[in-house]
């Protein structure tokens, strides 16, 4: 899913019953020893990285191609294609490069630049082109698109050997350097309230000897400054507003000239080598570049040699966002997360294990003549035992076919998470993560169909074709139709976010070609095999169910049970948002695999929690109830999302909101599907420990 998931980056999810299938004595030691072992876990992952593309080699003169892609905005939240703005294009136009479908899902659209770069050789006030950015601000005309981006802030994103560029902002006192978001377009002045442009760059680079190999380097850090620079110009006799190179393409061995500067700051007069800065460009009697009318865009490029930072380490700064948010605060996340899954097992083990045993003991004993005189009413779990294996009264079909949907999300959230924390999803492979998630959710259909075979077989199913198809075609659809209408919003508003047709036939292929056959694939053998078998009978006639105190009812049970989990794992969830719709790095899976294992295991505790409540008070209808128990996690998560979206900068347009909550809803769902399977799975496999455990006349 773009953006969250994909974050765009996995939401966390729960994982298989697995891990409730120990007994609820073992349960809260097995979560303390795992939770030491995934302590370690979590650091190593976080620290380990295999780039997944091999390093670039430069020879000193070496052309090394610089290229932008798409821009982004905070406020609108749709990605906008570069040359959409009237900025300098290369001889030719802009090529775009091989993308792979994780790459176009995501909005990015990485094209090729006019900006010539050579290795170790400095450029000093280096000219672009000369191009028209269109009217000036006047009130009550609308402005150009330049202003229009400036003021929805939207951020360049410029590539040099695959290395995004970090955005060094410079005033009177300090100097900031962020390593995600990319660089403004340009800034609106306070005092004036017009939008001024970015028309020059400082392109900082630097550079690593390689060991291995003589009189070669590799590019290990790329930083942009930008500044605006009013250039007092006239146009070279031979300048067409386009930008020109020689033949052989090595335009950049000598000064590209499109225009003479008049009043040139002391690196553009040619006369000595000396690279812009923040004093020349805010001297006494300089003025900002307004976004309007003709402007020459000029750049300088900064070579530096770092000896100590190696190329296989170059995304460490990126993706620890330069400590801007600690290890430590992750740490405390987790820490809070242990202390509710350890007082949940507590809980757990002090009423369960204690209750059962007494259970057991009253259910098990040989009855004396005086108590079989006396006919003791039985009272209990015990008095449903011919109806608590009884299918759902509500949809059997609608509940095998969420769990197969589920079980199907959730071994994708699986191994992409384990994927992940092992290094193998680069972020120098850019839509790795997102073709991982797809790949794998179109290749695990059997998993979706071979468990909605099953339990619609033991639900005594008949229409096993109908439920197959809508295994293979409901989440699907839900997610292809909310895909289309943001594709066709992200159209209408000139978005990079729109895929190509192209694209959408990819999807439809993968989706009819390889999920559906394989989901029926898995309903074939779920369907040869037996249904599931229970330790009990179930009777024809339905027990009635007497009425359930007030902390039984739905409302109260959905409200705790959604509550636990999702606060377990709500500080990640708000770095995956951030990550999702702020463009900032992820890239703590080992933390996260902690957490992922931290919520399944509150998930599967909590519901397991109110069935044994539930049966207690001799109602049986706990399928629906235990999947909806943890399926409520999802519903913290999706009202969480409008908290999250006030504190986003985010413009109060329609199709900010239908992009917005359209994908966190799609997200939210397929947490609800995930979650809920969790809750039915360890509530299956509960009811049947415990009622295989007593003697039943």
């Amino acid at each position: 899913l773009p953006g969250l998931l994909s974050l765009h980056h996995p939401l966390t999810a729960p994982c298989t019953a697995a891990a409730a299938a120990m007994g609820v004595r073992q349960l809260a030691a097995t979560v303390a020893a795992g939770g030491a072992a995934l302590l370690l876990t979590g650091r190593a992952a976080d620290a380990f990285y295999l780039p997944g593309v091999n390093p670039q080699s430069f020879s000193e003169g070496d052309p090394v191609k610089m290229k932008v892609n798409k821009m982004t905005s905070q406020k609108t939240l749709l990605p906008v294609d570069y040359y959409r703005l009237p900025f300098c294009q290369p001889e030719g136009g802009p090529k775009m490069d091989n993308e792979n479908l994780g790459e176009f899902l995501v909005g990015d659209r990485i094209e090729s630049s006019p900006y010539r770069l050579r290795m170790k050789q400095d450029m000093y006030c280096e000219q672009v082109c000369i191009t028209n950015l269109g009217r000036g601000e006047q009130k009550g005309v609308s402005p150009n698109k330049v202003v229009r981006a400036i003021r929805k802030s939207y951020h360049n994103n410029w590539i040099v050997d695959n290395l995004s560029a970090a955005s060094k902002i410079e005033d009177d006192t300090t100097i900031t350097t962020r390593y995600w978001q990319g660089f403004p377009v340009g800034f609106v002045a306070s005092d004036t309230q017009k939008a001024y442009v970015h028309n020059h760059v400082n392109l900082e680079i630097m550079y690593h000897p390689v060991e291995t190999e003589t009189d070669k380097y590799r590019v290990v850090r790329f930083t942009v400054e930008p500044f605006s620079v009013k250039h007092d110009f006239e146009p070279a006799e031979d300048d067409d507003d386009d930008t020109d190179q020689d033949e052989d393409g090595d335009g950049a061995d000598k000064p590209y000239k499109v225009a003479t500067i008049v009043n040139p700051i002391p690196s553009c007069n040619g006369r000595n080598s000396m690279h812009t800065n923040y004093d020349m460009v805010y001297a006494r009697g300089r003025e900002p570049q307004l976004a309007s009318g003709k402007v020459l865009f000029t750049y300088d490029v900064i070579w530096t040699e770092n000896s100590d930072l190696h190329w296989a380490s170059r995304w460490d700064i990126y993706l620890s966002m330069d400590d801007a948010i600690p290890a430590k605060v992750h740490w405390l996340s987790i820490a809070n997360s242990l202390v509710i899954v350890f007082v949940l097992s507590a809980m757990i083990a002090a009423i369960l294990v204690r209750n059962l045993r007494r259970d057991y003991a009253r259910y098990n004993k040989l009855a004396t003549d005086e108590e079989k005189a006396e006919d003791l009413e039985e009272f209990g779990w015990k008095l449903v035992h011919a109806d608590v294996f009884r299918p759902p009264g509500f949809s059997p079909m609608l509940l095998a076919v969420c769990c197969g949907t589920g079980a199907q999300l959730l071994c994708m959230a699986i191994f992409t998470i384990l994927f992940a924390a092992m290094g193998f999803l680069s972020p120098a492979n850019r839509g790795a993560l997102l073709m991982a998630q797809l790949l794998l959710y179109v290749l695990l259909g059997s998993v979706a169909g071979y468990v909605t075979a099953r339990l619609y077989k033991t639900f005594k199913g008949k229409s096993w074709q109908k439920a197959t198809t809508l295994v293979a075609l409901g989440f699907p659809g839900v997610a292809f139709v909310i895909f289309f209408v943001m594709n066709v919003i992200a159209l209408t508003q000139g978005s990079s976010d729109a895929v190509p047709f192209t694209t959408m036939l990819i999807l439809l292929v993968l989706w009819f070609g390889i999920s559906t056959p394989l989901v029926f694939f898995g309903a074939y053998f779920g369907y040869k095999q037996e249904a599931i078998e229970f330790p009990v009978n179930t009777s024809n006639i339905p027990r009635e169910i007497p009425d359930q105190p007030w902390f039984m009812g739905i409302p109260f049970t959905l409200l705790v049970g959604g509550i636990l989990p999702f606060g377990a794992c709500f500080v990640e969830l708000y770095f995956i948002l951030s990550s999702v719709w702020m463009d900032q790095y992820y890239y703590v899976f080992g933390f996260l695999l902690l957490v992922f294992v931290i919520l399944v295991v509150t998930c599967a505790e909590i519901t397991v929690l109110f069935c044994y409540f539930q049966l207690c008070g001799e109602n049986y209808h706990w399928w629906w109830r235990s999947f909806c128990t943890a399926g409520s996690t999802a519903l913290y998560v999706f009202f969480y999302s409008f908290v999250y979206f006030k504190q986003l900068e985010a413009s109060k347009t329609a199709a900010t909101y239908v992009l917005y909550f359209g994908y966190m809803g799609l997200a939210s769902l397929a947490l609800f599907l995930m979650t809920g399977y969790l809750g039915v799975a360890s509530s299956l496999w509960f009811n049947k420990t415990i009622f295989a455990s007593i003697k039943i006349d």
